[in-house]
């Protein structure tokens, strides 16, 4: 086994070279969102979508974009409004009057990297379209169905402050999200430096670091990084936590929990953990690389009560005595 993930090491050493060079790229147009880039990025190895949560002029949008920019790949940027028809979006069937036919003309959701901008602003409609984009990498419209491009990844982005004129996403939409990173405001000698940075005539811009045909190969080596049977079941055991806490000794949660984690998050728990190895070029799993994710995969799956809403207690005081009570092999 030992000489398996010897050669594993080896093998990320020489397929992660990249990494490094698309987080300089991104220091050159921003400061400090240390955590943001890494979830882009986790979510970019682990092929899975990312809701991003904070205040308006927090760097999301100009994080997604720089990271387009950084692997080489087609981005478009959809602005989510109550008025958006599920065509604005996948597109739609055009008539041709010459010959009398129709002919599909495809819509900005066929690109490699989505950014749904406040994507609560959009009704049921729109919402459940980009589900089948998400969730089955393809696209109907009429009676054909397109493949999407690979890397396809949507990064959504919701303002908590604002709750007036949005629809909130079912939990069944949220649950295809594979992380919910909530992004915080910078510190003071980060901002000094913001003001500083982007305060030039010529804004800056990052290159092209990596090509989306490395991303695809880097997946395929994330895939294949060990993971133990124990790791394997301190996965299980948090999630199984967020849904029996009683056999876990958390008696207190059961009144506080009305849905417990969903079998996706187990998986993305996994993928997440692999991928974070990956970054710290590791071939193998450790607990820590699974508590380092586990707050982004399971806040947004664990939902809680009436009764803990009263108390104040949110999902995520939940999942931080889930990830303090389970015992870590």
């Amino acid at each position: 086994m030992n000489e398996e993930i010897q050669k594993l090491n080896e093998r990320i050493e020489a397929e992660s070279q990249f990494v490094d060079d698309i987080q300089r790229e991104f220091s050159k147009v921003i400061v400090g969102q240390k955590y943001l880039i890494e979830r882009l990025l986790l979510g970019l190895l682990a092929d899975g979508h990312i809701l991003l949560e904070g205040v308006p002029g927090l760097a999301k949008t100009l994080a997604v974009s720089t990271l387009a920019d950084t692997i080489d790949a087609g981005f478009q940027r959809i602005q989510f409004t109550p008025d958006l028809l599920p065509a604005d979006l996948i597109g739609t069937l055009v008539f041709n009057q010459a010959d009398g036919s129709f002919c599909t003309k495809k819509g900005p959701i066929f690109s490699n990297i989505i950014l749904a901008d406040e994507i609560n602003r959009a009704p049921a409609k729109v919402q459940s379209a980009l589900l089948e984009a998400m969730q089955e990498r393809q696209v109907t419209i009429g009676e054909e169905t397109f493949k999407l491009p690979a890397p396809f990844m949507v990064l959504a982005t919701q303002n908590p402050i604002e709750q007036q004129g949005t629809y909130p996403l079912p939990e069944a939409q949220i649950d295809r999200f594979m992380m919910k990173a909530i992004v915080d405001y910078p510190n003071k000698d980060e901002e000094r430096e913001i003001i500083r940075l982007h305060g030039k005539i010529q804004e800056p811009k990052a290159d092209r670091a990596a090509a989306p045909e490395q991303i695809i190969k880097a997946r395929n080596v994330v895939r294949d990084i060990y993971i133990d049977e124990k790791i394997e079941t301190y996965i299980l055991d948090l999630v199984f936590a967020t849904r029996n806490p009683a056999h876990y000794g958390l008696d207190e949660l059961t009144e506080l929990i009305q849905y417990g984690a969903s079998p996706r998050a187990s998986l993305y728990l996994r993928i997440c953990g692999q991928a974070h190895a990956f970054l710290n070029r590791r071939g193998y799993v450790t607990p820590e690389d699974i508590r380092s994710i586990a707050m982004d995969v399971l806040r947004h799956r664990v939902i809680v009560t009436y009764e803990a809403e009263a108390e104040e207690i949110t999902s995520e005081d939940v999942v931080r005595k889930v990830l303090g009570a389970v015992q870590v092999p």
